[in-house]
């Protein structure tokens, strides 16, 4: 089996990048993460991956003139590495509809949020504020809007009476780290299909699933 070549852009710890990296150690993952890159040379992640001899870049988008010309530094390393697909993983960058159109259905993220409910920022405490009974995360397609794209696994949590912003972003957490790797895999392995702007699933029975975790 070949497997795609995977680069994952973070700007922070990582978490889920380490959570991609964990699950494409599988014999059977057909991705392997081949490069991960930071906008930020303090990035905790970055350390992760060295240790597991994962290639590691930092590209500091302060060297650049503006939005354009950092994305075209960081499109000339994802192709001269031989990256297949690129997974945002934390990176705190908005790219340019430019980037996001030359990587167009090979470029993923994972927001925490029920999508297209609560895009950008403090989803967990935007939850609680309005009462929402369900929360998660969405694993979807990138598109040049924020916190848009094709929906391509989602995972859903109770909101408990007592929960806080910091106890309900640690429950959906983990539910990133379950649906992102999924997500992944899907794409690496060709079944994913984008159709109207709208994901299809081969082998996928009654449509897109939707995870519900119970309540911890």
């Amino acid at each position: 089996m070949t497997k795609k070549r995977v680069a994952v852009l973070i700007s922070g710890r990582g978490s889920n990048m380490a959570a991609l990296v964990k699950a494409a150690e599988r014999p059977d993952f057909p991705a392997e993460i081949s490069l991960v890159l930071s906008n930020r040379a303090d990035a905790a992640g970055l350390a992760f991956a060295a240790e597991r001899g994962i290639e590691t870049v930092v590209l500091s988008h302060k060297n650049y003139a503006d939005r354009l010309a950092f994305d075209a530094a960081l499109d000339a390393q994802l192709r001269v590495t031989g990256i297949d697909i690129i997974c945002l993983a934390g990176f705190m960058r908005l790219l340019t509809p430019w980037l996001v159109e030359r990587w167009r259905d090979r470029m993923i993220n994972v927001h925490p949020s029920l999508l297209p409910a609560f895009k950008g920022l403090d989803t967990h405490a935007r939850a609680l504020a309005l009462g929402v009974r369900f929360h998660g995360c969405t694993v979807h397609f990138v598109r040049a809007e924020m916190d848009e794209g094709p929906i391509i696994l989602q995972a859903a949590v109770p909101v408990e009476d007592d929960d806080t912003p910091d106890t309900l972003a640690a429950r959906v957490l983990v539910q990133e780290h379950v649906i992102y790797p999924k997500g992944l895999e899907l794409l690496a392995a060709g079944r994913l299909a984008v159709e109207d702007e709208r994901v299809a699933i081969a082998g996928a029975r009654g449509g897109l699933p939707t995870l519900v975790a119970p309540a911890v």
